[in-house]
């Protein structure tokens, strides 16, 4: 097996499309208990402190002229002070994963420097709530606080749509509060068994119907000359414009690796137990690469989709049925959005939106394109 010594662009024999996306765990615990996803990670799977120091983090980026690093977990608020001390000593872009509930403890200086801060809310309170208990009311108070202290990067929504939701209200509920400049979401379809899911199948139509009335709304916004936050239908918009979406077009394992608190390094952040998923460790530098399998590479809209997602595309939990109906919803997706895709291209032309202003992301943020 080949070992590469450089950094990431190098290591992997790719052009990088944006700005290396280092994803670091500050530490595997959470105050919360989801129920989505279960709380903090067992220990067996990392230590729930980081154990490498922060020269040997420093020397794994070094050669990144202009590297993204996303502060993860767990709830890396949790490790305030670990992340102060990695953000004075490197130089990067940051982005800030977090369910929000200690933002209020953060300093100003600090928060001002994340160009992304992407806090975890469901949508409508009821929702919430009874995904994540009750913690809406302080989630909406501190992005609030965010807000008055003009802060000028992105604030974002990060949902999961499970069997509650209601992808249309919820999304407009978030997008109507006027505290956050995106939202994003993630179908719960990963970790979880199909069976979480009364019948996901009526539960797809339904969802589908959803994501068929918020791309009318989404473009009423357009021709307005806004350009609503709603992440998936920008990072759609914006393969049928600028060209294919990376696979998997959240970059991970090419432009964007996570480094666990014990510095082994993972191509996705959320299955480290997985052997597939790694990659080296930041002392001996990365050994090997993994990418997307068929049948996503042979697919029609691969270019858009990139294959979605590089775990649920690797282990496929649902079996093939499962598999094939969250495609359906990608599909379902991309099609809503071909059809705008000629007046949206209208209202560039008439310099009602700028081409420009829908490049989204910007940079690898950890916002998922394709739910």
């Amino acid at each position: 097996m080949v070992k590469y010594q450089h950094k990431i662009g190098l290591h992997l024999n790719i052009t990088p499309q944006f700005s290396v996306l280092y994803i670091i765990f500050l530490t595997g615990k959470c105050n919360l208990k989801c129920r989505y996803c279960g709380g903090s990670l067992d220990e067996s799977l990392m230590p729930s402190e980081i154990e490498y120091p922060h020269s040997q983090l420093r020397k794994f980026i070094e050669d990144d002229r202009d590297p993204v690093i996303a502060f993860y977990g767990g709830e890396p608020l949790l490790r305030k002070k670990r992340m102060e001390e990695i953000m004075d000593k490197i130089q990067a872009r940051y982005v800030l994963q977090t369910n929000g509930i200690y933002l209020d403890r953060v300093k100003r200086d600090y928060l001002r420097r994340f160009s992304s801060i992407l806090v975890s809310i469901d949508g409508r309170k009821d929702l919430t709530e009874y995904y994540r208990g009750r913690v809406y009311d302080r989630v909406i108070r501190n992005v609030t606080m965010v807000n008055k202290m003009d802060y000028d990067g992105e604030l974002i929504a990060r949902m999961v749509a499970g069997e509650r939701t209601n992808i249309f209200s919820d999304v407009m509920h978030l997008m109507n509060l006027g505290i956050f400049t995106h939202v994003h979401w993630q179908i719960d379809a990963i970790w979880s068994g199909v069976e979480r899911f009364k019948d996901f199948s009526r539960w797809v139509k339904d969802y589908n119907e959803g994501i068929t009335l918020l791309s009318k709304k989404f473009f009423e916004m357009l021709k307005t000359g806004k350009i609503p936050g709603i992440v998936p239908f920008l990072g759609v918009l914006k393969a049928f414009l600028y060209g294919p979406n990376p696979s998997p077009p959240c970059g991970a394992g090419k432009e964007a690796v996570a480094i666990t608190t014990d510095g082994r390094i993972l191509a996705c952040p959320i299955c480290p137990e997985f052997e597939w998923n790694l990659m080296g460790d930041i002392h001996s530098g990365i050994i090997r690469r993994t990418s997307i399998l068929d049948p996503c590479m042979e697919c029609k809209i691969f270019d858009v989709c990139g294959g979605r997602c590089l775990f649920t595309n690797r282990e496929r939990l649902w079996g093939e049925t499962g598999f094939r109906m969250v495609c359906r919803t990608v599909e379902h997706l991309v099609n809503e959005i071909s059809k705008i895709l000629p007046e949206v291209k209208r209202l560039v032309k008439d310099g009602v939106i700028s081409k420009k202003s829908l490049i989204y992301p910007g940079f690898y943020n950890t916002t998922e394109i394709i739910p």
